[in-house]
């Protein structure tokens, strides 16, 4: 199935910035063709790699987004 970004979300580790070991991971918005919604989490590094961003179609396998 199809899936539109409708949204990322990256975390606000504040003025300490992202804990030392931990990968930054996003929220990602998807909406399907049939109109569900869903909520996925992605590593940011992954998601600027791939070229997905808000309005990308991507495909879900394995509870992991790619570009579709």
């Amino acid at each position: 199935m199809l899936y539109k970004v409708v949204d990322i979300i990256e975390p606000d580790f504040g003025c300490e910035g992202i804990p030392d070991g931990e990968i930054l991971k996003d929220d990602v918005v998807l909406i399907s063709q049939n109109g569900e919604r869903i909520t996925l989490k992605a590593e940011d590094e992954m998601l600027y790699k791939e070229g997905i961003d808000v309005g990308s179609s991507v495909k879900v396998c394995n509870n992991k987004i790619i570009k579709a």
